[in-house]
């Protein structure tokens, strides 16, 4: 009998140990694509200055900011992993090589994703931005230490400020609870804060992706050869060539003249770089191979219809069985049960069409969360961004990542239920909350999919027919239709 139990705390311990080896060796390769991708945009004179002090604060800030990108990453990968381990384990349920992917790894990866989350946006991110505004109370002997005494007082205060308005929130919503719970701060306070934020990134997000979904369209064909209906390329490619020669001329006449106006200069400097965009993508249409040039942009543009067409089918359906079924709410899980049945309809095609849906919101989501307006300051730019800039979009990017799994699960892309404290939001069981949700997701997907497919269709046709060289003052809905038809047809010939 003491031999059996030796050996079951022995499976244990191994267990335990090659769990603990597996998500250090995950964390420390997102941990270094996540400095990858910082150092890429941060500003480098923040970071080699003369002054020692602040690059030494600057560099920590940077290690803490990737940290926290590290964690919204690994937040963003919590769902695809969890799908794709149970599909490989009912795929190969006898193999010894894949035991170690079971449902207590997946627990524990959630676990620390949201233990990571809460530490980051409580902790670390407010403590980095307080950190590289601090210069030390005034008084006291400059260096970092004093740096690091100011951001500690400046956080501690801010937690306090923080914690006693969610306390002052709970005791509205949930008075008896609030008063038996005013010292629980770990298993209460810290999940009630996080279950706030999480519901802010999800009405984040219930925001930010149609309006993505909308705008996934114009990016990629940004990145794409378009073809061009009725166009010479050759042609406008030496007229843009000429006018950006114009330019340079004009430009290089004003530095040399004393009485230039620098606001002029500046006009034309913006002209310059918008005609010089413009001629190195009519020279990549012209390099660009026909099948390019005729079937990528097509093609791209169908697989993103079909993958939003296909978001906005799942949540109609989800809607129905919403009504019909109450095992369609999301709720949480204490134990994946890995390996007993696919979560998919479907089998393993419908479960990496989910993983596939999964990611492409998530694009789509950071893309309208970057194209709104009120976030567009916010966007990165290579070698350019300061320190202040990476805080907040850090920040930004572990709320949108953080609320991804349930906000998948909410609209029903997948039906893979919430592991650990993810299960535990207060508002995921209600009703009228996730049915209005997932009604205004489909709503506003299908709204953004309808008037960027259109005015698409319209944008190329007016410019397939010359119209968009007609003056403002002429209404192009007034133009008669002859007269667009006769265009067309001495372009084709």
């Amino acid at each position: 009998m003491e031999t059996d139990d030796v050996s079951v705390r022995e499976q244990l311990f191994h267990n335990r140990v090659r769990e603990t080896i597996i998500c250090v060796f995950l964390f420390t390769c997102l941990y270094m694509v996540s400095y990858l991708i910082l150092t890429h945009f941060k500003k480098t004179a923040e970071f080699v200055t003369d002054d020692i002090e602040d690059a030494t604060v600057n560099k920590i800030a940077l290690w803490l900011c990737t940290f926290t990108l590290s964690v919204a990453v690994c937040a963003v990968l919590l769902l695809p992993i969890s799908i794709l381990s149970n599909e490989v384990l009912l795929t190969f349920p006898q193999s010894y090589y894949m035991q170690w992917l079971n449902g207590s790894l997946i627990h524990g990866l959630w676990n620390l994703v949201f233990l990571f989350s809460n530490l980051s946006l409580v902790f670390l991110m407010p403590f980095a931005y307080f950190f590289t505004e601090s210069e030390g109370f005034a008084g006291s002997r400059k260096g970092v230490m004093a740096r690091v005494y100011e951001a500690v007082v400046l956080l501690l205060l801010l937690a306090l400020l923080v914690l006693g308005i969610v306390w002052v929130a709970s005791a509205l919503l949930h008075d008896n609870i609030a008063r038996k719970s005013l010292y629980d701060l770990w298993e209460y306070y810290l999940p009630y804060l996080y279950s706030g934020i999480s519901l802010f990134g999800v009405l984040l997000l219930l925001l930010c992706t149609p309006f993505g979904l909308s705008r996934m369209f114009s990016v990629t064909g940004s990145l794409l050869v378009k073809p061009r209906l009725l166009e010479d390329v050759e042609d406008i490619l030496s007229c843009t060539t000429f006018e950006e020669d114009s330019l340079s001329r004009k430009l290089n006449c004003g530095s040399k003249t004393s009485c230039w106006v620098k606001l002029n200069m500046e006009r034309m400097k913006k002209e310059y770089q918008i005609v010089r965009s413009k001629r190195i993508a009519l020279e990549m249409r012209r390099k660009a191979s026909p099948w390019q040039r005729n079937l990528g942009y097509p093609l791209a543009m169908l697989v993103l219809l079909a993958l939003t067409v296909m978001c906005v089918l799942m949540v109609c359906f989800n809607v129905l069985e919403l009504l019909l079924d109450e095992t369609a709410m999301p709720r949480g899980m204490e134990d994946p049960h890995l390996g007993m049945a696919s979560f998919s309809m479907f089998g393993s095609l419908g479960a990496a069409v989910q993983v596939v849906l999964i990611l492409y919101l998530m694009v789509s989501s950071v893309v309208g969360f970057y194209s709104s307006p009120l976030f567009t300051g916010l966007l990165p730019r290579a070698q350019d961004t300061n320190l202040t800039q990476i805080i907040a979009n850090c920040v930004s990017l572990l709320i949108l990542s953080s609320a991804l799994p349930v906000f998948s699960r909410t609209i029903g892309i997948t039906r893979f239920d919430l592991l650990g404290d993810f299960g535990r939001y207060n508002w995921l069981g209600n009703f009228y909350i996730v049915f209005l949700y997932n009604m205004l997701f489909a709503g506003l997907t299908s709204a953004s999919l309808i008037k960027t497919v259109t005015w698409a269709v319209q944008r190329e046709l007016i410019r397939a027919f010359g119209l968009h060289r007609l003056p403002l003052t002429v209404s192009r809905s007034t133009v008669p239709f002859r007269l667009l038809l006769a265009s067309g047809l001495s372009k084709i010939q």
